[in-house]
């Protein structure tokens, strides 16, 4: 067989061009009829607050690049600039199937159902009336127009609220020609606007915010002409600069830097699609962008604020059912959670099963007299009262309370400075993990006094401790007090909150240490035993692949003769399929009603199966950078629980399921002449009784 290059640049994928792809994905949930209508719609907000968040961060790094000569390229060996034109050319193709889906799709099938978004042509006179009400009584008073002269420079815009840019004529009060204006839709005002049945004529009738500023924007200039008004919006660069080893206090210096978000650089133009040229290059200019980087859109430019109409539609038959999460039959008696883990490890699938015995596992060492200390990471939250209200009441009560808050989680900065501080006025201490290094892993430590001795307790997860997100994402718990287990998280533990070395773990794989190589270890084990003529297979599932070591090591195994299966939710920089390298690997990502967010992989292992679970992808930065903890699942029911429902069940669904291409590209599988199957709803009927 010949030596084929595995550094090869064909070889991969561009992850930012891979996560473009996954958007892809969630608007193609907006064109699927089984889905439920408002659902659809949801899908299309989705699908925009994610390529928000793209530009906010993925691109904007990218223009870094280009701006400081950057030639550290990746795998792919695409320079940073190449890189920019290819994704304005497959973003802008998004975002124009994006709005097509709304306008062509969802839309019409809104009408249908009597939900309307009523545009200007569509206002009946009482509907007229009525917004010229709502605009002098709610909007009109905190609107403050700005005109553009030498005495009113261009003004500071906001990243991601809604603009309008006004062409005028004729003179103002003092006689001064002003020819453009900015007003910006305050963002104290809801973007959708219900009308009531009596003025609107349907009971499900909106108004945008933006179409009540455009209908009476020439108020705003009496004596003066508005000869047109368009909606923009821009996106800046959102990632915070702050040198975690250069800054004496972590806390202070992104309190500091959060506020400077708002106006940082622009990466992105969004426009209505009727703005004329020559203002769309005003707009331009004044951002400092370039032409590939002006979205001209036909509909709201903010287009994620239509989830205002999935929040305020209460028509049951148009979302997904509700069901109730399933509670192992071990968790149904009223016995003590300690009591009942001393008899054994108790796994969880959320959301098909219920976070609530992790809450429980909380409270009831936080009331526990016996609990002496509780230690967690926090990573993401929200404002989780179920989860932060137990730790204040135990340090309130005297209990040793430590608490690894991340203050880095993108974009939930704001709100674990606010947890932080509470915590500490509760009595807790709070400590920001490690120097270079965010704290993603996801465990709770329980000591407790149990008679004369002293039992530890602990919770790892491949998911946050976020209730919300508990019912919207896959993720593993497994609540143990396995003592090789519990001892490796207490290491762990004091890794994060002192200073020396945390010794050998005996069970976990930690990252930035041993997680790496472990997998990279399992794989070549897997490579061997194929070597010599055994079974050799690996299932992995993650949020993404794209470390080029681990890829390449799954490269060699293929080649090797090893069956792998990827599961794959969104970015993959392996290529399947290419002869010679990747005939046995198959990558396939899951798009369905919850977001898949498990970290699980699994290796045959010569018969002596190895399964564990992770918060962790196989990505550089959880890799290197990152403290993260994988775990492994040795009791015989959970593993193949895991097995059974979290790793084959996913690789038979075909009516959910997306097929990896070599090219890069992804093909929805379709039942066909098969009995079609969904991986969610065949959770959702085996834990939940649903649908049966």
């Amino acid at each position: 067989m010949d030596v084929v290059n595995l550094k090869n640049p064909e070889l991969y994928i561009n992850r930012e061009l891979s996560l473009l792809e996954f958007n892809r994905r969630v608007i193609d949930q907006a064109k699927d009829e089984e889905v439920p209508l408002l659902e659809r719609l949801r899908f299309l907000c989705i699908a925009s607050t994610n390529l928000d968040e793209y530009f906010e961060i993925r691109v904007a790094g990218i223009r870094q690049q280009v701006k400081y000569g950057s030639t550290q390229w990746g795998p792919d060996n695409i320079a940073p600039q190449e890189l920019l034109g290819r994704i304005s050319s497959l973003a802008h193709s998004l975002v124009e199937e994006q709005y097509r889906v709304l306008n062509e799709v969802v839309q019409p099938a809104l009408v249908r159902e009597r939900i309307r978004v009523l545009r200007r042509s569509e206002w009946t006179p009482g509907t007229a009336r009525w917004v010229r009400n709502y605009f002098n009584q709610n909007v009109l008073p905190v609107l403050s127009p700005i005109g553009l002269d030498p005495a009113h420079p261009f003004p500071r815009v906001l990243n991601k609220n809604l603009y309008f840019i006004v062409s005028l004529d004729g003179k103002d009060a003092f006689g001064r020609e002003t020819r453009l204006a900015i007003v910006q839709a305050p963002r104290s005002l809801p973007r959708v606007v219900h009308v009531p049945a009596v003025q609107g004529g349907g009971p499900h009738d909106f108004v945008l915010l933006s179409a009540i500023i455009h209908a009476h924007v020439g108020d705003l200039f009496p004596g003066m002409k508005a000869t047109g008004c368009y909606q923009f919006k821009v996106t800046r660069d959102s990632d915070l600069l702050v040198d975690d080893e250069e800054v004496d206090d972590l806390l202070r210096a992104l309190q500091g830097e959060l506020p400077s978000r708002r106006f940082s650089d622009a990466v992105r133009l969004e426009v209505a699609d009727n703005c004329p040229d020559d203002l769309s290059q005003f707009l331009l200019q004044k951002f400092g962008l370039e032409n590939r980087d002006l979205y001209k859109v036909n509909g709201p430019v903010n287009l994620n604020r239509l989830l205002a109409i999935y929040e305020l539609v209460k028509r049951p038959e148009l979302f997904y059912p509700p069901f109730t999460p399933d509670l192992p039959p071990r968790l149904q008696k009223e016995e003590n959670i300690f009591d009942v883990l001393r008899n054994g490890d108790i796994l969880l699938h959320h959301p098909f099963q219920s976070f609530a015995p992790v809450i429980d596992f909380l409270r009831t060492a936080a009331a526990d007299p016996d609990v002496l200390s509780i230690k967690q990471t926090l990573y993401r939250t929200g404002n989780d009262s179920a989860i932060v209200d137990p730790l204040k009441d135990a340090a309130r009560a005297g209990k040793e309370v430590t608490v690894v808050v991340e203050l880095r989680a993108r974009f939930d900065e704001e709100q674990n400075i606010e947890l932080a501080n509470e915590l500490q006025e509760a009595g807790a201490h709070v400590v920001y993990g490690v120097v270079g290094y965010k704290t993603h892993a996801k465990m709770i430590l329980v000591v407790r006094r149990e008679g004369r001795r002293l039992r530890r307790y602990a919770h790892l997860g491949t998911g946050n401790y976020h209730t919300r997100t508990t019912r919207q994402y896959t993720d593993y718990s497994l609540l143990t007090c396995d003592k090789a287990m519990v001892e490796d998280v207490n290491r762990m533990f004091h890794q994060l909150t002192g200073l020396g070395r945390a010794g050998r773990l005996k069970k976990l794989l930690q990252s930035p240490f041993t997680f790496y190589k472990g997998i990279l270890g399992n794989i070549e084990t897997e490579m061997q035993n194929a070597l010599s003529g055994r079974d050799a297979r690996i299932i992995a599932k993650m949020n993404a692949l794209v470390d080029a070591d681990i890829i390449q090591a799954l490269y060699r195994a293929s080649q090797a003769g090893v069956k792998i299966d990827l599961i794959i939710r969104g970015i993959c920089c392996l290529r399947p399929g290419i002869r010679g390298v990747s005939e046995n690997i198959q990558v396939r990502s899951i798009v369905g009603r919850f977001l898949e967010h498990s970290r699980v992989f699994y290796f045959l292992n010569g018969g002596e199966e190895l399964l564990f679970c992770s918060s962790a992808d196989w990505m550089p930065r959880n890799l290197h950078h990152r403290v993260e903890a994988c775990f492994p699942i040795d009791e015989k029911r959970p593993r193949e629980q895991i097995i059974e429902f979290g790793l084959k069940n996913y690789l038979a669904d075909n009516t959910q399921a997306w097929v990896l291409q070599g090219d890069g590209g992804y093909r929805r599988l379709r039942a066909g002449s098969h009995k079609p199957r969904s991986a969610q709803r065949a959770l959702l009927e085996h834990y939940c009784n649903f649908y049966q």
